[in-house]
């Protein structure tokens, strides 16, 4: 195994296919830092594009001898299969060879990167050696965004100190149990919230939900 298809172990795929009309190689390759694919071209398979009609023609001759057709087929795939492995390596070297004009090897992690993720100023990958403009913008970004949030939580903080913390508050309505938010009515039935109703007669404090006063006995 050469050095470049150890480079290339974990970053292909396999497209090759051993039988039928399609019968061929072919490999794709990917960036290690943005996994932007390049194919290589198509070696296609003489032997495995011809095993379907000679199989064909094979499981009727043998046919006619009284050999039944699976014979025939397995026969077929030997010869085909003993075939397979050698061509198959020698198109991944010629794959490889072709992969290497695609891609960039970086000499700091190693790693195969696309045109698009290489620096060639510094002769490294962007992971290693960031382009610097973009950087400056990014940078540039991080900075304006902490500053205006933080400007946002001071405003906040403004905001805050005009809230009325002391109030008691009720987030469900007693009457109609709809979520309030803490408003002073509900937005739902319009019961008054959070202080407490008082008896139209005696002006005595009513429970949530009662139906007469506690105190007189006035029908609420």
């Amino acid at each position: 195994m050469s050095s470049s298809e150890i480079y290339f172990s974990n970053n292909y795929r396999d497209l090759c296919e051993q039988y039928g009309t399609g019968a061929g190689f072919q490999f794709e390759f990917s960036c290690h830092r943005c996994q932007d694919t390049w194919r290589s071209a198509f070696q296609p398979y003489a032997g495995g594009r011809v095993a379907g009609w000679l199989e064909k023609a094979a499981g009727t001759a043998w046919g006619a001898l009284g050999r039944s057709t699976s014979e025939a087929s397995q026969a077929l795939s030997g010869v085909v299969g003993a075939h397979w492995g050698p061509a198959k390596d020698s198109a991944f070297q010629k794959a490889i060879t072709e992969a290497d004009g695609h891609f960039h090897r970086c000499p700091r992690c190693t790693t195969h990167v696309c045109g698009s993720c290489w620096n060639a100023a510094q002769g490294l990958c962007l992971t290693c050696a960031p382009d610097t403009a973009a950087e400056v913008a990014a940078a540039r970004q991080r900075g304006l965004n902490d500053a205006a949030g933080q400007r946002a939580y001071t405003a906040g903080e403004g905001l805050g100190a005009r809230v009325d913390v002391e109030r008691p508050q009720q987030l469900v309505c007693p009457e109609c149990r709809a979520e309030t938010h803490g408003s002073r009515f509900c937005p739902s039935c319009g019961h008054r919230l959070a202080d407490p109703d008082a008896c139209g007669s005696c002006q005595a404090e009513l429970p949530p939900g009662a139906a007469f006063c506690p105190e007189c006995g006035t029908r609420r």
